[in-house]
């Protein structure tokens, strides 16, 4: 977009001149480096948020990195981090029941021996930023984890037997979101971070989920017996199998997030799924019943697509457009994995698209935002820096506590 700029005889004070000097202010400081920035409400929760992941990056774990990302951040007018603290099967942070478990022989320590997510949680707070740590990984590990080794009868599997799938973060095994032992276990673990840290709130994303093609282990095909006197459909997408392995999710998020609640009623239980389409029918996720039931508070989802065309479509959807009715809706947007960076034009094109309709923006993730890129770090801070002018501070307070009755 052309930078449009605007003159002025200061020696004028006709009430024409006046009024054109005021507008003609106002729209160039909404034109900071060529972005047209759509401006929020002084009243909306504008989600401005970043992934701090431990891929490519020790940020989380050094001390001086970690304060240096939060004071950027922090300048750059964010107002939300989600640091990684559930990856590859392992707890990011010192945890008794990961150990209890006999999943995790080692504890998590910075490299300067601090509890890593307990300092981070307090330098961010003292930027005013709010921290949604994040179970990255879910129901997902690695077939090499001590978790899958250690608990081969949490796993599922498809039709044939097979149990691994290939995902993002290479080949992946399933924990079986239906087992009553592997719903314990993320829920203690959740538990363990909601109680010991003064967070505001938790994060999931696509992977509090199962692939559909999954779902074929004893303990799920004796269940699915015991309650419809029927075995499970040979094709896994039939639409009442895939319905009722998306409704026993639902019910476990149901259920964690009234434990969550109960013990911090403010805090704020976000999911960071896949577009609507994709998230139910290959990943039995079904996160528009759940905005529906007032099951989470905060929905970011990822649109990580190349074609301008394409990522308007996705975010312009009537399911994003029916939750942002109800609570914050972001648009997780990918500046860049590994070596693989994203120019800053790609980046902004898609973050002004998402500001214009009035959605907050995710940035997968930190550590490719302006290093290894193929700009200046300092251009590439800067084009970040104007994308919000104007601070927009969140607070954990005006959500609904718990969910409906009746559920």
């Amino acid at each position: 977009m052309n930078q449009v700029f605007f003159t002025h005889k200061w020696f004028s004070f006709r009430p024409l001149k006046l009024l054109s000097l005021f507008f003609a202010s106002y729209f160039t400081i909404l034109m900071i480096g060529g972005w047209s920035i759509p401006v929020f409400s002084q009243n909306t929760s504008e989600i401005r948020a970043v992934w701090l992941t431990t891929s490519d990056t020790d940020t989380i774990f050094d001390r001086p990195k970690m304060k240096e990302a939060i004071a950027n951040l922090a300048s750059m007018n964010f107002n939300t981090i989600y640091p990684v603290v559930w990856n590859s099967g392992y707890a990011l942070y010192p945890s008794p029941v990961a150990q209890r478990a006999g999943i995790q022989p080692f504890v998590h320590r910075g490299f300067q021996g601090q509890e890593p997510l307990a300092e981070l949680v307090q330098e961010a707070h003292r930027h005013r930023l709010l921290v949604l740590p994040w179970f990255e990984f879910g129901f997902m590990a690695p077939p090499t984890s001590e978790l899958a080794l250690n608990h081969p009868h949490w796993l599922t599997q498809a039709q044939d037997g097979s149990q691994t799938t290939s995902s993002a973060a290479g080949e992946v095994v399933w924990l079986n979101p239906f087992h009553p032992e592997v719903q314990k276990l993320i829920t203690d673990l959740v538990m363990e971070v909601v109680n010991r840290y003064d967070i505001d709130g938790i994060q999931f994303d696509d992977h509090l989920a199962l692939p559909v093609a999954l779902g074929y282990d004893a303990y799920t095909r004796n269940l699915y017996r015991q309650e419809t006197n029927e075995n499970p459909p040979t094709n896994f997408r039939d639409a009442a199998w895939v319905r009722w392995r998306a409704d026993k999710i639902t019910n476990f998020v149901e259920q964690l997030n009234r434990q969550i609640k109960a013990r911090k009623p403010n805090a704020i239980f976000s999911v960071s799924p896949n577009p609507y389409t994709t998230a139910y029918n290959s990943f039995l996720q079904d996160w528009l019943d759940w905005v529906r039931k007032d099951l989470i508070n905060e929905l970011v989802v990822q649109v990580y697509r190349a074609d301008s065309s394409a990522f308007l479509r996705e975010i312009t959807t009537p399911e994003i457009r029916e939750a942002r009715q109800k609570i914050p809706v972001g648009i997780g947007i990918l500046t860049g994995l590994g070596n693989r960076i994203k120019p800053i034009e790609f980046i902004r094109e898609k973050a002004l698209a998402a500001r214009r309709e009035r959605l907050g923006i995710a940035f997968f993730f930190y550590g490719s935002m302006w290093n290894r890129t193929p700009e200046l770090k300092a251009e590439r801070k800067s084009h970040f820096r104007a994308l919000f002018p104007r601070q927009s501070h969140r607070t954990a307070t005006n959500i609904n506590p718990l969910p409906r009755n009746g559920i």
